[in-house]
């Protein structure tokens, strides 16, 4: 079974639930990660994700981000295509 791009029993739940209709100001101040700028910053966008499940568990709901401190995983990047 793919691992990718199917919603089943041991396949990845990576999946985003989307409100194409909600605009958003793009903002250092709500995005989560560890720099304090946006090169959009103030711009505004419409659709944004309303919903976020990382392997079956959610992590974001309603702006907000519920997910844990070391609940990530490494992942190896592999071989670049054209070298292989």
């Amino acid at each position: 079974f793919p691992k990718k791009g199917t919603i089943a029993v041991g396949s990845d739940a990576d999946i985003v639930v989307w409100d194409p209709r909600s605009t958003t100001t793009l903002s250092a101040k709500t995005h989560h990660m560890r720099v304090d700028y946006n090169p959009y910053e103030g711009r505004k966008v419409r659709g944004k994700a309303s919903t976020v499940l990382s392997r079956g568990e959610v992590i974001v709901e309603k702006d907000t981000f519920l997910g844990r401190k070391g609940r990530g995983r490494f992942i190896k990047r592999g071989s670049p295509i054209l070298q292989q």
